[in-house]
């Protein structure tokens, strides 16, 4: 089992471990209650260094993204992000990425989920016609999340980069804490605003501690008096939930298309790419099923793979992910349901138990977004 640089971090602050995408990671520390408060209403700090990074450099790395992924990445500027899928042949999601234009039409960094870097990297790869320069980083790569309505406030005194005016959805490269070329976006899978932090791990460069050790220092030194906590994969997953962002391997997967799993605003047909003409029919001729969100109207937790019926007990879909939110103190949830089911509060009965719960279609998001 692989482990992050920040290990010892985790142990020192009382942190449970769990296996996570073949990495030794920290599900909580104080509880994901209260983790997932801290970041809501202050400020958290993830390690998702287990996540992957790739670089594409050359003339043609432009091109190979643009046949990969779904949206169009020719629109990126310098500086800026965009969120995308790689699909395969039938149109199903190999993984859900984002893409970095460090500069237009040079040098390009994707990232990708921790439990599919090796098959993004094979896929990648195979299309990967035109000899484009391509540099898997990811085990050299330290990510923290910094996550929170006064995630920004809190860091700046550690940086000359302008991260209280970040835009969402843009990056800046610099110095942070001491150490040189820190990568620093306004991205995040919380919807509580907040920082992503990109930085090489090198040993004893500064009192002889290694990058890691000297940002994640910093960072809660920075934060003590402002009572930042660090928080695990727990509260990522309820806040991403309560946000109605997908989780790959729940929500979906290589059998489930961008179009079904409403993520056509990130499928773009003005360039052709893998599966974009079945995508196309698939749109022309509407999909059979939809991946929705609801909201718990009978008591009790749903969790992936329980079925969903309809008020006579057919089965019409099965739930991908749920959980109590924290927020709303109301059971959550989403999952695919035939088409007919899919409209804002249509009535849909999840199956607990051999019990069959009411529920109701929902409005994504749960809880509204800050950036």
């Amino acid at each position: 089992m692989k482990q992050t640089p920040f290990l010892a971090k985790h142990l020192a602050a009382g942190a449970k471990m769990v296996e996570f995408a073949g990495y030794n990671m920290p599900v909580s520390y104080s509880g994901i209650n209260d983790e997932h408060h801290a970041v809501r209403n202050n400020a958290g700090v993830f390690d998702v260094s287990h996540m992957g990074e790739f670089i594409f450099k050359g003339e043609g790395a432009l091109d190979l993204i643009q046949r990969v992924t779904t949206n169009d990445a020719s629109k990126l500027t310098n500086g800026s992000i965009q969120y995308s899928c790689l699909t395969n042949e039938n149109g199903g999601i190999v993984d859900d990425l984002l893409v970095y234009c460090i500069e237009v039409n040079k040098v390009y960094m994707l990232v990708v989920n921790a439990s599919n870097i090796d098959k993004d990297w094979d896929w990648i790869s195979f299309h990967n016609t035109g000899n484009v320069e391509m540099h898997n980083i990811s085990d050299k790569t330290c990510l923290l999340a910094v996550q929170g309505p006064n995630a920004a406030k809190i860091l700046q005194p550690l940086t000359s980069m302008d991260i209280l005016n970040l835009k969402y959805y843009n990056f800046l490269k610099g110095t942070f804490a001491g150490i040189d070329n820190v990568l620093i976006s306004a991205t995040g899978y919380t919807g509580a605003g907040g920082v992503e932090i990109y930085f090489e791990d090198l040993p004893a460069v500064q009192q002889g501690k290694t990058n890691a050790e000297l940002i994640w220092d910093a960072i809660f030194e920075a934060g003590a008096s402002s009572g930042i906590k660090p928080a695990g994969l727990g509260a990522r997953d309820t806040l991403r939930l309560e946000m109605g962002y997908c989780l790959y391997g729940n929500d979906i997967e290589d059998f489930t298309t961008p179009l079904e799993a409403g993520l056509g605003w990130i499928t773009k047909f003005s360039k052709p790419f893998t599966a974009s003409e079945y995508l196309q029919k698939q749109k022309a001729s509407g999909v059979d099923k939809k991946l929705v969100g609801f909201v718990m109207v009978d008591k009790g937790i749903p969790r992936q793979g329980y079925r969903i019926k309809d008020a006579e007990g057919n089965l019409i879909g099965r739930v991908t992910s749920g959980t109590q939110s924290p927020t709303l103190g109301k059971a959550i949830g989403m999952g695919y349901v035939t088409t007919e089911f899919a409209g804002i509060d249509c009535e849909i009965f999840i199956d607990v138990r051999d019990k069959q719960l009411k529920a109701v279609v929902s409005k994504l998001p749960f809880v509204q977004q800050k950036s």
